[in-house]
């Protein structure tokens, strides 16, 4: 992927520094968190996002400092920057509003959001209450060691993908679905929750179709990365990895065929008024 001497976006805070504290086993403790919750049938990313902060900090800690001036952060702005131009280009065309661009936070560690305190164990994420992404990049490093999903383009769909739910909560997909949970078992919802996750990847798609279409910056070799990232962080894949056999009705995301397919037909149509077939369970493309 060329990404080199493109806008940055202005959105982005830093707060990762240099000689930061750093508190030995709070790594460790998150992993074995999330393979408990797994277990149990709980979406281990979503229950570290919402942790109170009441908890009390533990791993590494936020602590102010000199924001680091490093590749990765550079990348992660241009990313930023391409998702808020080919959004801001489609929201008045096809949604006649405005697009409200998110802040994206680069963190090391632990973070503190509107949604509460989290780990970094728990991956990139968003949180609808402040319309933020927040991502510490070392999961990079994770996703090609651990996950065998190297490629810069593989680390653009990540970011791809969670603009994916500020697209959803813009246009007010995320509070009708969350409105929904009372009246649900725990195994609906998580076929629900599926179903958001890969309208963000739809989504995440649709942005790379307009990324191939006008920035003509990716090419075959960035899309096979990104597919690549999808197809490793599936649930039936996740669950192989963590507990070695795979549980369907625990699925949250999606399974690794899902989530590419999800990704291929965004970026083969470039459409998000399509993005509502995710819901449709006999309308996988």
């Amino acid at each position: 992927m060329r990404w080199e001497g493109r806008r940055q976006s202005e959105n982005v805070e830093d707060r990762r520094s240099v000689g930061q504290q750093v508190v030995v086993g709070g790594g460790l403790l998150t992993l074995l968190f999330m393979i408990v919750l797994m277990f149990l049938g709980v979406d281990p990313m979503k229950a570290l996002q919402v942790a109170p902060e009441a908890a009390g900090p533990a791993g590494r800690q936020e602590q102010a400092g000199k924001p680091i001036d490093d590749e990765i952060g550079r990348f992660i702005k241009t990313i930023a920057a391409d998702n808020e131009d080919v959004w801001s280009k489609l929201f008045p065309k096809l949604f006649n509003r405005r697009f409200s661009p998110p802040k994206l936070v680069m963190f090391t560690g632990r973070v503190r959001s509107n949604c509460g305190l989290a780990d970094a164990g728990a991956g990139p994420f968003y949180c609808p209450l402040d319309r933020t992404v927040y991502i510490d990049p070392a999961f990079y490093n994770e996703l090609s060691r651990r996950f065998d999903a190297p490629g810069d383009f593989a680390q653009a769909y990540v970011i791809a993908h969670e603009v994916g739910h500020h697209v959803q909560n813009l246009l007010g997909i995320s509070n009708h679905v969350q409105s929904m949970r009372p009246r649900m078992s725990e195994a609906e919802y998580n076929k629900l929750s599926v179903r958001m996750e890969l309208q963000a990847d739809f989504l995440a798609g649709v942005w790379a179709h307009y990324m191939a279409k006008y920035a003509q910056n990716i090419n075959e070799a960035d899309i096979r990365e990104a597919v690549k990232a999808a197809e490793q962080i599936g649930d039936d894949k996740m669950q192989k990895r963590m507990q070695g056999y795979v549980e369907p009705h625990k699925f949250t995301h999606g399974t690794s065929e899902q989530r590419v397919r999800w990704f291929l037909y965004g970026l083969k149509t470039g459409d998000p008024t399509r993005m509502d077939e995710a819901f449709d369970l006999n309308a996988d493309p």
